[in-house]
């Protein structure tokens, strides 16, 4: 991955968000910027350096991780009260100061602000910005697509390693437990999120958490599950049955949910909106008479988090790039009774979107 180019393109911004340095306390972002991994730290860009601060767990680390990523950045290693000194002092002559506002709490802004008394002194301002590293993330170089494409080659093969067992009544738990496993077995560093498995009436909620309940012959069964690679994330939802589904009104959901999202993904290009692909996904479920049924949004971006910009859902105007990594998974959900979620995780190119989950679709085991 370029890591080294991202803080220079990130300075590129700073005029634009209304700052003169940017202060990054969201962690997901330093790692963006940086390639540290560590559970604390902040990130201070200024136009002609940046200086990272942490704590003593983390001094070969931090060392070792920004060296690795070819960042040129200062290091400081210290308690909270030094870093606050540091930042103090670096900072003076520094008249607009951005913050994350959507990931900084309360208590800490005036902790910054009074901290922000001695070198600097009242000249420095605190602005509230967003989403300013999020904007670079959308765009994925050829590193993170690696990434999150190998993540997904996992999430296939693990799915195709343990459906089988479904047969044998296994309960929510032990399924997910055991694709879990298998991803984890494969090379996955970690699970994108906690495995939803959601069999008979528990796949009428969209985010089921998977239960003691046994999984029967004919009942559809949610499974939404991704793999980590070196912090890069997979999404993929299949719904399966073992043998054909008990009830005809599950059957015609699974196929009009599977049209929807096709229609879906013929709709991603560069230049459309999230709106526009919630739009199809919702149209052509329309045609089957289940729009209602479908209650959440139709996508998401992916990358170091699991959700992440852009906004594939209903008035979203976010418009798609090149390079851009997103789901399309719309849904149905039928209150006691069961439901259908079909998702797949691609990458929007010149032409249209390339899938990154290949598993098949049927649904019939």
């Amino acid at each position: 991955m370029d890591v080294a180019s991202r803080m220079g393109r990130l300075r590129a911004r700073l005029a634009e968000a209304g700052c003169d340095a940017l202060l990054v306390t969201k962690l997901v972002n330093v790692r963006y910027l940086t390639g540290f991994t560590g559970s604390a730290g902040m990130l201070l860009v200024r136009a002609g350096d940046a200086v990272l601060l942490t704590d003593g767990r983390y001094a070969e680390q931090s060392s070792a991780q920004l060296r690795a990523a070819g960042v040129e950045c200062s290091l400081e290693i210290g308690r909270p009260a030094h870093q606050l000194e540091v930042l103090d002092t670096t900072l003076k002559g520094v008249a607009r100061l951005g913050l994350e506002a959507e990931h900084i709490a309360w208590a800490e802004k005036r902790r910054l602000a009074g901290a922000l008394g001695g070198a600097a002194g009242a000249s420095t301002s605190l602005i509230a910005t967003r989403d300013v590293v999020e904007a670079l993330r959308v765009v994925k170089d050829a590193g993170e697509l690696a990434r999150i494409e190998l993540a997904a080659q996992i999430a296939d093969v693990a799915l195709a390693q343990v459906k089988e067992r479904l047969r044998e009544a296994v309960t929510e738990q032990e399924f997910a437990l055991e694709l879990d496993y298998e991803m984890r077995l494969r090379g996955a560093d970690d699970v994108s999120f906690e495995t939803i498995v959601a069999s008979g009436p528990n796949a009428a909620l969209p985010h089921a958490r998977p239960s003691e309940r046994r999984i029967e012959e004919g009942e559809l069964v949610v499974v939404d599950f991704g793999a980590e690679i070196d912090g890069y994330r997979s999404d993929m939802t299949r719904t399966l049955c073992v043998g054909s589904p008990a009830s005809s009104q599950m059957s015609d959901l699974v196929d009009a949910v599977l049209i929807a999202e096709r229609a879906g993904v013929r709709a991603l290009r560069p230049g459309v909106s999230g709106d526009e692909v919630d739009r199809a996904c919702r149209e052509a479920l329309s045609r089957a008479g289940c729009e209602e049924l479908f209650v959440h949004g139709t996508g998401h971006g992916v990358g170091l988090e699991i959700h992440e910009s852009p906004a594939l859902s209903r008035g979203s105007a976010d418009i798609l790039d090149e390079g851009a990594v997103v789901t399309v998974e719309p849904g149905v959900y039928v209150p006691g009774t069961g439901g259908v979620r079909i998702e797949d995780t691609l990458v929007v190119t010149a032409n249209g979107a390339r899938t990154l989950t290949k598993s098949t679709k049927d649904t019939i085991l």
